[in-house]
């Protein structure tokens, strides 16, 4: 079966747990258990958005979350973000090194946090909307939304690893 390509409107997409959806395309039949995975988690939070079955196998793509009808795009995203856990970093409140290892303490939106990072050059990912990934030794993810919204504090502490 090829995959469909949702462009805008001719599908409704319903929150039915968690992270679960119902897929009802308009000319077509109707989806239950279905799950939305991000093709690209990174960099594309919002466009080509994977629709897959309980197996896993690929039904629909989401070309953009923008131009659903409102309630779908919010089933989806509402979806997402209980599937893609980043905790957001507000703060960097500290930076200690030793023994090549890095640990970082951050206050993020779920609370104060330490973890160690390895080798900055892989696991700090600036993108090009002003994000950035970090990946931390245990391979959890953090974001930090916006570089530049930072307070100056945690830029000067994170100048040495950037």
């Amino acid at each position: 079966m090829q995959s469909i390509y949702i462009n805008g409107d001719e599908a409704r997409l319903t929150r039915t747990g968690l992270t679960e959806l119902k897929l009802e395309l308009f000319n077509g039949p109707t989806y239950e258990h279905v799950e939305a995975l991000r093709l690209f988690p990174v960099s594309g939070t919002r466009q080509y958005i994977s629709l897959v079955d309980s197996e896993g196998k690929e039904i629909a793509i989401i070309r953009n979350l923008d131009y659903l009808m409102p309630d779908s795009m919010k089933a989806v995203e509402e979806s997402l973000g209980a599937y893609y856990i980043f905790p957001k970093i507000k703060r960097v409140l500290a930076r200690k090194e030793k023994y090549g290892n890095i640990t970082w303490t951050v206050e993020t939106d779920r609370g104060i946090h330490s973890f160690d990072i390895r080798n900055t050059s892989t696991d700090i990912k600036v993108l090009y909307d002003g994000r950035v990934i970090i990946k931390d030794s245990n391979d959890n993810r953090y974001e930090i939304e916006s570089y530049d919204n930072l307070d100056s504090n945690s830029i000067k502490i994170m100048k040495n690893d950037m």
